[in-house]
């Protein structure tokens, strides 16, 4: 790599729903001209979900895929990250192409009709030069990069539930719409090994784009992050001033939490951290944890909601922060999701 460091390594998403044609990408692409693969997915959804996560810099996407095809990602990436995005299209479908580049795409190769990727090899590596040499040009000409903090939404929901859970969060996550400029983090007490099927499970009903979190996971509009079994769940502001996801060991230094993950300790991070900025959610669940938690976020100036008695499987952890004057409104489960509504569009307006 040169002093100047344009040799910089750039880090590529590959998005097909054909494991054979990712595989053969994969091996095309990593290692190739300065070329890492940072991650890949199957459909669009998924895609979208890893776009936002890893912040590539740029997207190798396929057209035609289930679940949600390359148009939508394309509209919906654009619209939350704009990044540079090649499309693979069969030489066939020549009106895709057009509509992908009317969409944001920066470029496209030729998919062969009949066999591999190999053809492509050359034309596909001299796109991502390209990619390359535009960010050599904007780093030159003093053109500032993409500032990650443009990315946060316009509020944030910290939600935590306990027994009835599941069930709550899907009907919740199912009412908001998918351009609601709010982000969702999410601590529901289950086990490890459960959560990122969980995850994959409210992501099939939701307009939300939903998956289990990792550690320094982005947090963004339309985007919601479920802890993993096993681990707390918080919010921080990392030293490059954005908003992420920290994913923590039982063990992890901070307040102690019969649960993990801790209601509690998700609730107390976002009061840190956004101050009367922070909305809490506390669901349906057995015990008390949440309660401390929300009782920091209203102290924080934040808002408070807790789900009623009429909808709750469980009354026992909103009970217990309206018994401690922590609650600001006590919402059935549908008015609940009406108010989170009204929150973010209200802090989007102008």
């Amino acid at each position: 790599m040169s002093g100047d460091g344009r040799r910089r390594t750039l880090r590529v998403l590959v998005v097909d729903d054909s494991a054979a044609s990712r595989d053969e990408l994969v091996r095309m692409l990593h290692g190739a001209d300065g070329l890492v693969v940072a991650g890949t997915a199957a459909d669009g959804e998924q895609g979208l979900a890893e776009a936002l996560r890893l912040a590539p810099d740029v997207v190798v996407l396929d057209l035609q895929m289930p679940r949600m095809d390359g148009f939508s990602f394309l509209r919906l990436l654009m619209a939350r990250r704009p990044t540079p995005v090649v499309v693979l299209s069969s030489q066939s479908r020549r009106a895709d192409v057009f509509k992908a580049l009317e969409l944001g795409a920066l470029d496209f190769v030729a998919r062969p009709d009949r066999g591999g990727l190999g053809a492509v090899r050359e034309a596909l590596l001299e796109k991502c030069a390209t990619v390359r040499a535009l960010r050599i040009q904007n780093l030159s000409a003093g053109v500032r990069a993409l500032d990650a903090r443009e990315l946060e939404p316009a509020r944030i929901a910290v939600v935590g539930a306990s027994t009835g859970g599941p069930s709550a969060l899907q009907r919740l996550l199912a009412a908001l719409p998918g351009d609601l400029p709010l982000a969702v983090l999410v601590a529901q007490h289950m086990p490890e090994r459960f959560t990122g099927a969980f995850a994959e499970r409210l992501a099939r009903g939701s307009h939300f784009s939903v998956v289990e979190a990792v550690d320094g996971d982005l947090v963004v509009a339309g985007r919601a992050l479920v802890a993993p079994g096993g681990h707390h769940l918080e919010l921080a502001r990392r030293a490059d001033g954005v908003l992420r996801a920290a994913v923590l060991p039982p063990g992890a230094p901070g307040p102690g939490a019969r649960h993990c993950p801790s209601i509690d300790r998700l609730f107390r991070s976002a009061a840190r951290v956004l101050g009367a900025r922070a909305c809490a959610a506390l669901l349906t669940g057995m015990g008390t944890d949440g309660c401390a938690g929300m009782a920091a976020v209203k102290a924080a100036g934040g808002l408070t909601l807790a789900e009623s008695e009429e909808t709750a499987v469980v009354y026992g952890m909103p009970q217990a922060a309206v018994e401690r004057g922590a609650v600001d409104a006590l919402l059935g489960l549908d008015a609940l999701a009406a108010r989170l509504i009204e929150l973010a569009r209200e802090a989007r307006a102008p």
